[in-house]
């Protein structure tokens, strides 16, 4: 009887080396992953770093749509469902190792290992419940609050088995554009965070505590 020798297949370590459509880049802050416009035809994985999705539309207005990190580490996968350009800007806000794996490869793995797959659908998953919440979070919350989520999403603070942790410091005009508010308005809440002892800075990095919840689940 023949026996399968074929090893079993890890999709952490496919995501890991490179090799069969797969490359990997390092990235500087403010540094362009790709931009709105160019055409769509890999999808990305992050292994190091935070990366900005942001939106301009044909008025010049920017408006941040998403932040992910290795904790949500896939983007660019709109190009699997025919989407042929970009329709955002992906910018790496800290320094950043990114892998890109070409759409055909991407779609070859999909369909052979189920382990990828999973792996796969559970980040898609996840994205559209992340996507849900910030819908109804910028329909029925205050400015202060989607401020103080978006802190704390950042940090990770709440997650089982994740300390508080610091952060690399994030310009206001960018969180402004995350929360649909304006920089002054952003500047106002910061200051008060801080003489409340939600946040405080140290050396150019932002910690934040998990007292800020309070801001989040006050009425």
């Amino acid at each position: 009887m023949k026996i399968n020798t074929k090893p079993l297949f890890d999709p952490k370590l496919f995501l890991a080396k490179i090799g069969n459509g797969r490359s990997l880049a390092d990235y500087q802050k403010n540094q362009n992953v790709f931009s709105q416009g160019d055409v769509a035809d890999a999808v990305f994985y992050i292994q190091k770093g935070r990366v900005k999705l942001s939106v301009v539309s044909p008025q010049g207005k920017e408006a941040v749509i998403a932040i992910l990190g290795v904790d949500n580490p896939f983007f660019g996968e709109a190009c699997l469902a025919a989407q042929s350009i970009r329709m955002a800007t992906a910018t790496a806000i800290s320094e950043c190792s990114i892998m890109r794996i070409k759409k055909a490869p991407m779609i070859r793995v999909l369909h052979d290992e189920p382990a990828f797959s999973e792996l796969f659908l559970h980040h898609l998953l996840f994205r559209n419940i992340r996507i849900e919440e910030d819908l109804v979070d910028q329909l029925f919350n205050s400015s202060e609050k989607r401020l103080a989520r978006v802190l704390l999403l950042l940090a990770n603070v709440g997650k089982e088995g994740t300390p508080e942790l610091v952060i690399p410091r994030m310009s206001q005009e960018t969180l402004a554009e995350i929360i649909g508010t304006t920089r002054s308005r952003v500047s106002f809440f910061m200051n008060r965070f801080r003489k409340l002892g939600f946040i405080h800075y140290n050396n150019g990095e932002l910690q934040v505590h998990r007292s800020l919840l309070n801001v989040v689940l006050h009425d």
